[in-house]
């Protein structure tokens, strides 16, 4: 996972335009919404479901759901907080629909999305080295499993964060939450995964980069 930007290679206004196009009736428009923000809404639904063909058809159902609410949305560079509010919406309704809590689910999890990238390098001064691949994805590993187990709103907060990208107002939106709440959010998600990954002997390294970010 790249590290967390702040969105400097981000254009808010071209999925404004794309917005605008579509209430305009412009198809080409839709099919330019779903290649660029398609394969972030798998990451996103994936770390929540832990299964490829439920975060597919979540992933279908958002952007229809998009498609169908585009008049709603207002060009004010906002829209990553309007899908991904979308996204979260949709993920907590077909959750509750389901028999058993897809979180604790003993599934496989699927190999790793092109594009993705090593939990490691989401925190600066972190250092990256072939001798540190296999740890890298045993933290990973570890921290996927944590997350699996946090309050939603906690585990959101945190996946939008570090691993989409999104900047803390975006994410209060997203979530309809005050940005005192969102920072809060983090910062308990940030700090049961520092104790966490301490408890498995990850500690030191992890919380000197980690308290940086």
């Amino acid at each position: 996972m790249a590290e967390h930007q702040d969105s400097s290679d981000y254009s808010p206004r071209e999925d404004d335009q794309r917005m605008v196009r579509l209430q305009e009736g412009d198809a080409q428009a839709f099919a330019e919404i779903v290649a660029v923000w398609q394969d972030p809404l798998l990451r996103f639904f994936l770390r929540s479901t832990r299964d490829p063909v439920f975060s597919e058809d979540l992933v279908q159902e958002t952007l229809l759901r998009l498609y169908r609410t585009s008049w709603d949305y207002i060009p004010q560079g906002l829209f990553r907080g309007f899908l991904f509010r979308i996204a979260r919406n949709l993920l907590i309704d077909q959750s509750r629909r389901r028999v058993s809590d897809l979180l604790l689910r003993s599934v496989r999890r699927p190999e790793r999305l092109d594009g993705d990238v090593d939990w490691m390098a989401q925190f600066p001064g972190t250092s990256r080295s072939a001798e540190s691949a296999a740890e890298d994805r045993e933290v990973d590993a570890l921290v996927r499993e944590f997350l699996a187990d946090f309050p939603e709103e906690q585990r959101v907060t945190f996946t939008l964060y570090h691993y989409e990208s999104l900047t803390l107002p975006e994410i209060a939106d997203a979530t309809n939450a005050g940005l005192s709440t969102t920072k809060s959010r983090l910062r308990l998600a940030r700090e049961k995964l520092r104790e966490l990954l301490t408890a498995r002997g990850f500690g030191e390294g992890w919380r000197e980069s980690h308290e940086n970010s």
